[in-house]
């Protein structure tokens, strides 16, 4: 099972303690008769405006995780606002929340998710609620809370992009040396072979290049081009897109780093290849259903035209 904790263990994680009490309050939602159980109950109210930051996880009833702050870099939060009106149970829970509220609950997932439960879940599938509302900030405090947090994490993300380097460059090698390819490496980690050089007088910054591509995993698998025949070929044409140069602003982060990169190295008629790690792709964050997390990229570019 995915991302597996004891429950005990997930209640501790977002409440800050390890046992549960036994003096228990259980209470049911007017709207949708979700019923839930304080673990514990908190007493400071937010003020309107003020900002409630809290812990949830939402596991499958086998206990996989679903859901969970506990692995994101910032914790939920809802501004306080006695105004709004709940639309629905999961409303009424979360409006009223408190510092130092533990809940549990348990419920179908068209409730939990309001008919959007992901997918291989059903509507009726119970899902587990875990909930923990743990302070309260107003709003200047929540503003360097959430710059504070950020910065953190864009640190973390540079950290593990370097690892990811390092890795991923011995995978694009043994990639090159099982295709009987010969790439030059930039300092930023690119890899790139210029199959024709194309004309004309050296790339700057804010130029505009008309580009067309195809873009594959590592694997072959085709995710998009520009390049009608291409697309008939892998059965992914579409009659709702156009097929033609895609333009580039190149050097001013238009582009995934790995093409803004590449393109500076060609000119007008210039044909390449590019084996794009993914810290110079689309990263941790993918893109779309086609390109997961961490993927390394291959391009074949031809720039068609170059306007300065």
């Amino acid at each position: 099972m995915k991302n597996y904790k004891p429950l005990i263990l997930v209640l501790a994680l977002i409440t800050g303690v390890s046992t549960l009490s036994s003096c228990q309050k259980t209470k049911v939602t007017e709207k949708d008769a979700i019923e839930y159980t304080y673990i514990k109950e908190g007493s400071e109210k937010p003020k309107n405006g003020d900002f409630v930051l809290y812990n949830l996880v939402i596991l499958t009833q086998s206990d996989s995780t679903i859901y969970s702050t506990l692995e994101q870099p910032f914790p939920g939060y809802l501004m306080a606002n006695d105004t709004i009106k709940p639309q629905n149970g999961m409303d009424e829970i979360f409006l009223s929340l408190r510092k130092g509220d533990s809940i549990t609950f348990e419920a179908a997932a068209k409730l939990i998710f309001s008919g959007n439960q992901p997918s291989p879940i059903k509507e009726d599938d119970v899902i587990k609620v875990r909930l923990g509302a743990y302070e309260v900030k107003t709003e200047a405090e929540m503003q360097a809370f959430y710059e504070e947090a950020m910065q953190k994490e864009q640190e973390r993300a540079a950290e593990r992009a370097k690892v990811l380097m390092v890795e991923e460059s011995k995978t694009i090698e043994a990639y090159l040396a099982k295709n009987n390819l010969n790439a030059q490496k930039s300092q930023n980690g690119l890899f790139y072979i210029i199959e024709k050089p194309g004309i004309g007088p050296e790339t700057t910054p804010g130029t505009t290049m008309y580009v067309n591509y195809a873009g594959y995993l590592l694997d072959g698998t085709l995710f998009d081009t520009s390049w009608p025949d291409l697309a008939k070929a892998n059965n992914m044409f579409s009659e709702e897109r156009p097929y033609e140069p895609l333009p580039v602003n190149v050097g001013t982060g238009q582009v995934i780093p790995g093409w803004d990169e590449g393109l500076m190295l060609l000119k007008k008629g210039s044909k390449a290849k590019f084996i794009i790690p993914s810290p110079l792709g689309y990263g941790e964050g993918g893109a779309g259903a086609m390109i997961p997390a961490n993927s390394i990229l291959v391009f074949d570019v031809e720039v068609t035209d170059v306007q300065k």
